[in-house]
Formats: structure tokens, C-alpha cells, sequence
């Protein structure tokens, strides 16, 4: 499984942004995949996760409804839609996938793509 992260940048506050993950590998598209983030001296946190099969998705609670996750129709690339950017959102965000539960509180997850950085400035 391989996961390219791409669409992140330099945004305005109050700004949008779309991120793709482009993921390869058969079996992914039955996982689970979402994104998580790290700022500078920060734990990585997810921030939103959706199931390839029921097209279920979970939110972390400072997501506030203004990010939206979603997948293309041939699943092999997973989307996420921000809002209302906030200066607190900068950070590096990474594409992950894996095959459990399907929860943005998880960090367990196997696969990882190498990161799109996004700032808000």
C-alpha cells in the first residue's frame, strides 16, 4: 500500500483548502483511510477518517463542521475539503490507512504517506 499526499500550502485565515491522498494496492480500497496532523512540538492527532466500504466518516471534535472528508467513486483517492482555515490549523498532514476501526481518535494505523504541508498565515 502506498499513500501520496498533495494540496497543501500558504492560506489565508478564513481561507479553503482541498487535500488528496492517492492511495495504490487493491486491498485499500476496503480500508479505512483519513488524515491526521502534527504541528511543531505537538502530538500527531487525526483530524478526519471515512470507511472505504460504508462511506462512514469521523471527525475529530476541532474539526467544528468545517472540514469535510469524502472519496472518489473508483476509491482510490480520499479527499479532504477545509473551511475557515484558522491559524491553529498549520501543520504537516498525513494520509493513513489500515484495515480497523475506523476512528480519527485511533493512531495505530499501518500505512502512512510522507505529509503536504499546510499553513495559515
Amino acid at each position: 500500500v502506498q499513500l501520496v499526499e498533495s494540496g497543501g500550502g500558504l492560506v489565508q485565515p478564513g481561507g479553503s483548502l482541498r487535500l488528496s491522498c492517492a492511495a495504490s494496492g487493491d486491498s485499500v480500497k476496503n480500508y479505512c483511510m483519513g488524515w491526521f496532523r502534527q504541528a511543531p512540538g505537538k502530538e500527531r492527532e487525526g483530524v478526519a477518517v471515512i470507511s472505504r466500504n460504508s462511506n462512514t466518516a469521523d471527525y475529530a471534535p476541532f474539526v467544528h463542521g468545517r472540514f469535510d472528508i469524502f472519496q472518489d467513486n473508483t476509491k482510490t483517492t480520499v479527499y479532504l475539503e477545509k473551511n475557515d482555515l484558522k491559524a491553529s490549523d498549520t501543520a504537516m498532514y498525513y494520509c493513513a490507512a489500515d484495515s480497523g476501526f475506523c476512528l480519527a481518535a485511533r493512531r495505530d494505523y499501518k500505512y502512512w504517506g510522507q505529509g503536504t504541508q499546510v499553513t495559515v498565515s
